[in-house]
């Protein structure tokens, strides 16, 4: 095996990322989205209204609000069963259920009315000759009790979107990451091999192409980090810091390292021992991999 098959090698498993990766991508469209618009019994449209939408099957909701126009949407859902809750303050409420397809946009418009009201209560006896007790009108308190304006309550569908966009990112980034750690750790393993005497060893040239493969993976891996959203406003737990601190380490390592090795390769193949900044291959793949490994377990281990 030679420098032209290990070129060969590494087109394949290129071709393979790429495969994968659109099969990500292909994953992420096929969520389906329904929106619709929100009016009152008398068919005006409501601004601000709050949508609520849960997946039957899993229990996870989504909300969203309705726009100026009336307008609430609901994206990036998976296939299923889901009901609906809508309401605004003063207004009322509706609930409905819908079943949405993979891919597809549903529309699912509400009226809002007003909820039957409570059976009436028997008259309180006075509490005259009770000092001690609870006046019959306290209620539990709300979060305007503790300060925060209606506003701040609202849920922002702006907002909730872009979390959303960033949480998936990540996880993608993270199992990037798992899947980078394969090649990476074969490779570590025949480094030494990589180091004989003997010219163009198939050890030798493997050694190249699983490089050059993790180089691959890892590209990806930091492509969705890179560009996954920033929300403002959210603190950094320690493992997240020392996630980005090791980022430091290996990121200039995993653009090093190839390089370093190219020169090795180079040098041993002209049957040359390998010698100047060549040299550094080997310790500073070994820091590299170390980083890596640690910037995995600061978000996989909880400590």
């Amino acid at each position: 095996m030679n420098l032209k098959a290990a070129k060969v090698v590494f087109g394949a498993g290129l071709v393979l990322i790429l495969a994968f990766n659109s099969e990500l991508l292909r994953a992420q469209e096929a969520s389906a989205t329904l929106s619709g618009t929100v009016t009152d019994s008398s068919g005006k449209v409501l601004p601000n209204a709050k949508a609520s939408v849960k997946n039957l099957s899993t229990g996870q909701s989504t909300d969203a609000q309705s726009d100026a126009a009336g307008l609430y949407t609901a994206a990036n859902l998976a296939a299923g069963d889901y009901e609906v809750s809508v309401s605004a303050e003063g207004v009322g409420v509706a609930v409905a259920k819908v079943t949405l397809a993979a891919g597809g946009q549903q529309s699912l418009n509400l009226t809002l009315t007003q909820p039957q009201a409570a059976p009436a209560t028997p008259p309180v006896a006075p509490s005259e000759n009770l000092p001690n007790a609870p006046s019959a009108a306290k209620t539990e308190p709300s979060l305007e009790d503790l300060g925060f304006s209606k506003s701040e309550t609202q849920s922002n569908a702006a907002q909730q979107a872009l979390l959303d966009k960033r949480t998936r990112m990540l996880k993608i980034h993270q199992r990037m990451g798992l899947i980078t750690t394969i090649p990476l750790v074969a490779t570590v393993i025949l480094g030494p091999g990589a180091g004989g005497k003997s010219e163009g060893t198939a050890t030798r040239d493997l050694h190249v192409a699983l490089g050059s493969l993790t180089g691959d993976l890892y590209g990806i891996t930091a492509w969705y980090a890179i560009r996954a959203p920033r929300i403002k406003g959210t603190e950094k737990r320690g493992p997240i810091r020392f996630h980005e601190a090791m980022a430091w380490i290996h990121g200039p390592g995993m653009i090093l390292t190839p390089i370093l090795g190219a020169m090795a390769f180079e040098q041993k193949n002209n049957g040359e021992k390998v010698h100047g900044i060549a040299s550094a291959h080997g310790p500073v793949a070994i820091v590299t991999a170390g980083a890596f490994g640690a910037a995995l377990l600061s978000v996989s281990v909880k400590f």
